[in-house]
């Protein structure tokens, strides 16, 4: 059974950082694609960054050059360094997982493992 257990959450205030970190277990498929998701209230559920397991990456406009998406494989941890942080930043941030190694952020796919969440929140 996968299993992905997010940490890292936080309060911080606009320009700060946080790093997130998911670890997997259970997970057993030789190809992967691992992102991270972010949910605020009232909004729809996007897609932040994501990573395949040949390490190519993709992130959202919002976050490019603030975001970083990393994987230590010897952990099985996911991470997020998320600089420079704004309000607009402020939801729950999720870690997926997939074996669908091509699916990074594409649109109208969804992933077959989630966690359960990590609250971040930047005030102004």
């Amino acid at each position: 059974q996968v299993q992905l257990v997010e940490s890292g959450g936080g309060s911080v205030q606009s320009g700060g950082s946080l790093r997130l970190s998911c670890a997997v277990s259970g997970y057993t498929y030789s190809t992967y694609c691992m992102g991270w998701f972010r949910q605020a209230p009232g909004k729809a559920r996007e897609g932040v960054a994501a990573i395949d397991s040949d390490g190519s990456t993709s992130y959202a406009d919002s976050v490019k050059g603030r975001f970083t998406i990393s994987q230590d494989n010897a952990k099985n941890t996911l991470y997020l360094q998320m600089n420079s942080l704004k309000p607009e930043d402020t939801a729950m941030y999720y870690c997926a997982a997939d074996e669908r190694w091509w699916l990074l952020l594409l649109p109208g796919y969804d992933y077959n493992y989630w966690g359960q969440g990590t609250q971040v929140t930047v005030s102004s």
